[in-house]
C-alpha cells in the first residue's frame, strides 16, 4: 500500500543523498531553505510544481519516489 509516509521517506532519502545542502537545493527549486528541512523531516509535502522541480534537480525517478513499483 502506498502511503504518504512512504513517499515522504523516499523524498527525504533522495534529498539527503543528493549532495546538495539545504540552501543550495532551496535556491535551485525556488523555495526558502526551511522548506527543505520540512520535506526532509516529513512535516510537509511540496506542492506539485515544487515536487516536479525537486525531481528534476535531484535527477530521480518520480515513479520511485511515488512508490509506484508497488503496483
Amino acid at each position: 500500500m502506498i502511503t504518504l509516509q512512504k513517499i515522504q521517506a523516499k523524498l527525504s532519502d533522495a534529498i539527503k543523498n543528493s549532495g546538495y545542502t539545504q540552501v543550495e537545493l532551496s535556491k535551485r527549486i525556488g523555495v526558502k531553505h526551511p522548506q527543505i528541512s520540512c520535506y526532509i523531516h516529513g512535516k510537509k509535502m511540496p506542492a506539485l510544481d515544487t515536487f516536479a522541480r525537486l525531481i528534476a534537480v535531484l535527477d530521480v525517478d518520480p515513479a520511485d519516489i511515488l512508490c509506484l513499483d508497488e503496483y
